[in-house]
């Protein structure tokens, strides 16, 4: 019996990537995991990767992953991923708000001016995404007095990184989470964000492979990268520890929350934290 085993949880944007990661680790703690993103079928996303094969690969760790299109842009989509839920399960344990949507130019070396205006798609696909899906979570957990909302978020919410819009999106996360945290405070419910660093995701692959100098940027020193599962080992810990309501309203460097559970990467190594290179939290747990 994994940790989890009994317990319900949503990620969102869990075709592949960070969300991909964190589904298996779950899934392999035993939790039954709903993985949501906008890719069902090969070949219809750049980079390999749907919803199906992240559940089906969830089952196989020892959980339970139940796949659903979810369009994260699409309120009555999101209503209906909750809906599901509490219809199947009667209850839900775990949120992982995941979804962002990363444009193209992403890593470009351009001023904001000089990139179009649909990459505020990341407050669309990254905030706001982040508020419905929590908003509809809550209409479960707070009946049941129980339950763990997680942002991921970054260094970025206080360090330059690529670009205006997801600096801006990443640091209204953090403050999102907090602010939740408050509100959710009496019913036992615990709301953080938790800051990844370079994740070898598909796509951070990608990128490093082609996009010259991009290996010895700040952000992205392979010597400090991690697996996509390495935040997902930490939310189970988490989600694991009877007591996580201390952390509510915080603002967590994954690799410092990693060493105070004694969580590892896969590669048995322990994720450096970048606190002194690329800044410090702003929020603290609100007690």
């Amino acid at each position: 019996m994994g940790s989890l085993s009994g317990k319900v949880a949503v990620v969102t944007g869990a075709s592949r990537g960070i969300g991909k990661g964190i589904a298996l680790a779950l899934g392999e703690a035993g939790a039954t995991v709903y993985v949501t993103g906008r890719t069902v079928s090969g070949g219809e996303h750049p980079l390999p990767g749907t919803v199906g094969e992240t559940a089906a690969e969830v089952t196989a760790r020892g959980g339970k992953g139940i796949a659903v299109q979810v369009d994260h842009n699409n309120d009555a989509q999101v209503a209906a991923l909750f809906d599901q839920v509490k219809r199947e399960q009667g209850r839900l344990d775990v949120l992982v708000n995941n979804a962002f949507a990363l444009p193209d130019d992403l890593t470009e070396p351009k001023g904001f001016w000089e990139k179009p205006l649909s990459n505020w798609e990341m407050v669309d696909v990254g905030v706001r995404s982040n508020f419905v899906a929590a908003w509809y979570a809550a209409q479960i957990m707070v009946p049941q007095k129980s339950g763990l909302i997680v942002a991921i978020s970054g260094y970025t919410g206080v360090a330059y990184t690529y670009g205006v819009v997801f600096g801006t999106s990443k640091s209204a996360v953090d403050r999102m989470s907090r602010d939740m945290a408050v509100e959710l405070k009496p019913h036992q419910i615990a709301s953080v964000s938790l800051w990844q660093g370079l994740t070898m995701t598909e796509r951070a692959e990608r990128n490093l492979a082609n996009i010259p100098g991009l290996k010895e940027g700040a952000a992205t020193q392979l010597k400090d990268g991690c697996s996509p599962e390495f935040p997902g080992r930490v939310i189970v810990a988490m989600a694991s520890d009877p007591e996580v309501m201390r952390h509510s309203g915080g603002t967590f460097i994954t690799a410092e929350m990693a060493a105070e559970y004694g969580v590892k990467d896969v590669d048995g190594r322990e994720i450096p934290s970048l606190r002194e290179t690329r800044g410090a939290p702003i929020w603290s747990p609100i007690g």
